[in-house]
């Protein structure tokens, strides 16, 4: 069945936009999607999260479709549990980007997330994870961080403020990186050139879908790209001011159920009045 709007692809971010402070789906979020989905159209993850981290929320959404994680740096197939695309961040271009912002500004506490659908979360001596209910394994010192693929650098400062930190780091990486900010406490590196559009894109043509056909969600500023891709962006009511400023529509925040509001009225709306015949 074709969807009901013009919209058949829904691509929503995780953290501060999808899932509640405590990491959980509202039964509101999870009905809405489950009615779009039986309308035909198709719902997205595209998270900065690696794949790793999104398994067990694909299970809850009962998905086993296509997911973009590690901010675009790869496209997850969740029903086969394996990686159709994949691009990793150069080691020794991380190392040297780092070297480069603790240059300007001190100290930085670093972690990596490896490449892989098993890859680890390894976290340096001072890092603190934001998401404290993401697993992570500590390790000795940073050299340690480089014993594999990683497709991503995230980074902690202990003053300055995740804008400060990643306005001082877009200055002086240039093109060794992309320089993300994605969340309280998470400012990041990741292969010059990819973006969450970048995945998304790829998810997309996976589908046979185009940004026209594309609603997308965000908080963050790592969600700039995915909006201007998409034909619509909707930013959530806690959202970065950043992205607000772009966004097509703001809506009501994470915890009250922001996306299923959007959808309700996009696709219930147009559901009932094609029952009335008033369409």
């Amino acid at each position: 069945m074709a969807a009901p709007t013009a919209y058949s692809l829904i691509a929503t971010d995780l953290d501060g936009t999808l899932l509640r402070g405590d990491d959980t789906l509202s039964d509101r979020s999870l009905a809405a999607l489950a009615r779009v989905a039986g309308a035909g159209a198709r719902h997205l993850v595209v998270t900065g999260r690696p794949a790793p981290r999104v398994r067990p929320l694909l299970d809850d959404l009962g998905s086993t479709g296509l997911a973009v994680c590690g901010q675009g740096a790869q496209v997850y197939d969740a029903g086969a549990d394996r990686l159709l695309w994949s691009v990793t961040l150069d080691r020794e271009l991380a190392e040297t980007a780092l070297g480069k912002i603790e240059a300007e500004v001190g100290q930085v506490y670093a972690a990596v997330d490896q490449d892989g659908v098993e890859g680890l979360t390894l976290i340096e001596p001072g890092y603190l994870m934001p998401h404290p209910t993401l697993p992570a394994v500590r390790v000795d010192r940073r050299d340690d961080l480089w014993c594999a693929p990683i497709s991503k650098v995230l980074l902690r400062h202990p003053d300055l403020s995740d804008d400060e930190l990643a306005s001082t780091a877009r200055s002086v990486v240039g093109s060794l990186a992309t320089v993300t900010m994605s969340g309280p406490g998470t400012v990041e590196l990741q292969p010059c050139g990819i973006t969450k559009a970048t995945g998304l894109a790829l998810a997309a043509a996976h589908l046979g879908l185009g940004p026209r056909e594309t609603i997308a969600f965000g908080d963050m500023p790592n969600d700039i790209p995915m909006f201007d891709w998409a034909a619509h962006g909707v930013a959530m009511a806690n959202a970065h001011p950043e992205l607000k400023a772009v966004a097509d529509e703001i809506t009501l925040s994470n915890e009250d159920d922001g996306i299923a509001v959007v959808l309700e009225r996009l696709f219930f709306r147009v559901e009932e009045l094609s029952g009335t015949g008033e369409l």
